[in-house]
């Protein structure tokens, strides 16, 4: 006959994991900068036409490349969202929520810097040397129009991350390493 001894669950560890989740914070907000790198030199620009009154128009089928870029970008956040969970699960004696909240939070960071950066990277490789012609053909530098981008590697990170934590199974996640 089993006598089952009832186990004192695991407690949430705060004050040790502040300081490494100050860190994955910052690590995981630095990740922007390589995603708006890759996006600049992945993203198409867009071809337009210069018009007599100074308008740019954009070629036949053109303007779909708006929605190239912003897909691109999509796709970029959430690759990094999931390397970064795979990660951040590796770190086995800082798992758990601390670190989670740190690394969606550096997350959204990350998404808000690598708009910043690839809008900055993209505008330094498509500049116009001299004032173009009516008629000419320009490549303008693309653009990402919608902030809803900035959730992807957040939500990414936060799903890598809990699948691993529920398929792990374990009260204290694998912390202990005895």
């Amino acid at each position: 006959m089993f006598h089952w001894v009832p186990r004192q669950r695991p407690r949430v560890v705060v004050k040790a994991d502040l300081l490494p989740a100050v860190s994955v914070l910052s690590m995981v907000g630095l990740l922007g900068i390589p995603v708006g790198w890759i996006w600049s030199r992945l993203a198409p620009p867009e071809r337009v036409r210069v018009l007599a009154d100074n308008r740019l128009v954009p070629l036949q089928l053109e303007s779909w490349h708006r929605f190239d870029a912003l897909a691109i970008f999509l796709l970029l956040s959430m690759a990094a969202g999931a390397i970064a969970g795979v990660v951040l699960w590796l770190l086995r004696e800082r798992r758990g929520p601390v670190v989670l909240i740190a690394a969606v939070l550096g997350s959204l960071l990350a998404g808000w810097l690598g708009m910043q950066m690839a809008s900055a990277f993209a505008g330094g490789l498509y500049t116009v040397a001299d004032a173009p012609a009516v008629g000419d053909v320009v490549e303008r530098a693309p653009v990402l129009e919608s902030g809803w981008v900035l959730l992807a590697q957040p939500l990414m990170l936060a799903l890598v991350y809990g699948l691993l934590a529920a398929w792990n199974g374990r009260d204290d996640l694998g912390r202990r390493l005895g």
